[in-house]
């Protein structure tokens, strides 16, 4: 979807707040459609669910999942967690930064820094996030590229995936 061109808030919420749907089936509808949540379907979906604004937006805020803004071109999850650890996820994590010039943020938080220009040959919004666990821990170090699960990752094996998705980013930016 062109997330310039968002759907009105209440048309998201409308559209995916049915009867019987929970907060977070509604708020994972809302997500995979747009990219993010945005912030103002925060009201409607309050309305939607009989719940309160707070609950809504603590329900957003809880879960490191969600997003608030759009997301950038190219997302990076690292494992973290101690399997990954022990298998190089931190010389991982060492030797992307000095490839991308982007930082991970020191602990897992709901607004991700973007790395803007990278340092990378490809001009690409880059975010690099911390996670615990991909359920990847006998295949570590593991991490997700736009999604994407990988595994056994090496800084050569990062680098290959990182063009690759860089150049797919670019050419999904150029037919829009």
């Amino acid at each position: 979807m062109n997330k310039t061109l968002l759907p009105a808030p209440d048309d998201l919420v409308h559209r995916h707040a049915q009867p019987g749907r929970t907060l977070l089936a509604v708020l994972h509808a809302i997500q995979d459609e747009t990219g993010f949540v945005p912030p103002d379907t925060v009201i409607p979906l309050a309305k939607a669910l009989n719940l309160s604004r707070a609950e809504v937006h603590g329900v957003i805020s809880y879960y490191h999942h969600f997003r608030t803004s759009p997301p950038a071109a190219v997302t990076v999850q690292l494992c973290r967690a101690e399997a990954c650890r022990s298998m190089g996820s931190e010389a991982l994590a060492g030797h992307i930064e000095a490839h991308t010039g982007c930082r991970f943020a020191p602990t897992q938080t709901h607004t991700h820094g973007h790395g803007g220009e990278t340092g990378h040959e490809h001009a690409a919004e880059l975010a690099l996030e911390s996670v615990y666990c991909l359920g990847q821990c006998a295949l570590s170090p593991a991490m997700t590229i736009n999604g994407t699960l990988h595994a056994k990752v090496t800084p050569q094996k990062f680098d290959a995936l990182l063009d690759a998705a860089v150049s797919t980013a670019g050419n999904a930016k150029e037919a829009a």
